[in-house]
């Protein structure tokens, strides 16, 4: 894979406050997503990488070259902030538009590409309304079209899905897959790992500034289930369920929180739901619900910042 983006110990500081802290990593063409838990430099990183802040320190190439004040590079940069920054007494056209000239587009071609550009995010009629007059999704939708507009090589996208319905949601999702299938380079943040499930296997969990770990969402997950997996049953008969499975291999303890959930811990989450349903369908038991209390990015977290000390940088 020839790297779009390429950092080593990339650094940006305010003041004595470390925002993303010796960075280094590699990122390619499709959709790579960019996690952490809130303040953990998601947004310091984008911004880094889109030109608008200069690093204190390291290096950072985009195509090879470097990102700060290089206009040829910036321009095939899209960026999609996490805050809105419109002009709202502009409409949607006239905003996208004014964007794609700033990238280089002349007033011809920044008018087409600006109506191309709203279609794209489904943007209808109310393309011709003052932005001001949007709801929260669809002034969403203003900043991803601007951020595609001058159909950049590399498209950053901080908290895409902030303030849309599930429609949208929905909607975006296959933007942002289809960009990353055109052979695009798509960085898109989020503290929400089953949202950049439906985008990418690909991710990059960063946690106080610094990369937790990069690679195939998978393999990580797997760090999650080679220790303790917690499967939570609510059920009518929490205790009779514990001993239709408790003598197996693949159930390592079982609690009961209260007496209509059953807690199960297991080294082998594959098997264990396997035997779960067998038990449940066997013995007629009603289920109100099964979750996964470990099935989430929380307990990603948990678990590498507990087994790799303070600077747990882990390769999956």
């Amino acid at each position: 894979m020839t790297p779009v983006v390429e950092t080593n110990k990339l650094s940006k500081w305010y003041g004595k406050i470390a925002g993303v802290n010796d960075l280094t990593v590699k990122i390619g063409a499709g959709v790579t997503g960019l996690l952490g838990p809130n303040g953990a430099g998601k947004s310091t990183a984008i911004k880094l990488l889109s030109g608008a802040l200069r690093p204190s320190k390291g290096e950072l190439k985009v195509f090879g070259e470097p990102v700060w004040g290089n206009l040829e590079t910036l321009r095939r940069i899209g960026h999609c902030p996490e805050h809105d920054g419109i002009y709202h007494d502009l409409t949607a056209v006239e905003f996208v538009a004014a964007m794609a000239t700033l990238s280089g587009l002349d007033k011809r071609s920044a008018q087409s590409a600006a109506s191309t550009a709203l279609d794209r995010v489904k943007l209808g009629d109310a393309r011709n309304r003052p932005i001001g007059q949007y709801s929260k999704g669809m002034r969403q939708r203003v900043k991803l079209a601007q951020a595609i507009v001058h159909d950049p090589d590399l498209v950053l996208f901080d908290e895409p899905l902030t303030g849309c319905d599930p429609v949208a949601r929905a909607q975006i999702v296959a933007l942002i897959k289809a960009l990353g299938k055109e052979g695009k380079a798509v960085l898109v943040s989020s503290h929400i790992l089953h949202e950049i499930e439906a985008m990418t296997d690909q991710i990059v969990l960063l946690y106080k500034g610094q990369v937790l770990a990069d690679g195939n969402i998978y393999r990580i997950r797997e760090m999650i289930d080679e220790h303790p997996h917690k499967v939570s049953v609510r059920c009518e008969h929490p205790r009779q369920l514990a001993a239709a499975i408790v003598e197996q291999s693949a159930i390592s303890a079982v609690h009961f929180p209260d007496d209509q959930e059953l807690l199960i811990e297991t080294r082998m989450p594959d098997q264990c739901y396997g035997l779960l349903a067998s038990a449940i369908v066997e013995g007629g038991f009603s289920v109100a619900a099964l979750t996964s209390p470990d099935n989430n990015l929380q307990s990603v977290f948990e678990y590498l910042t507990r087994n790799r000390g303070p600077e747990g940088v882990a390769d999956a």
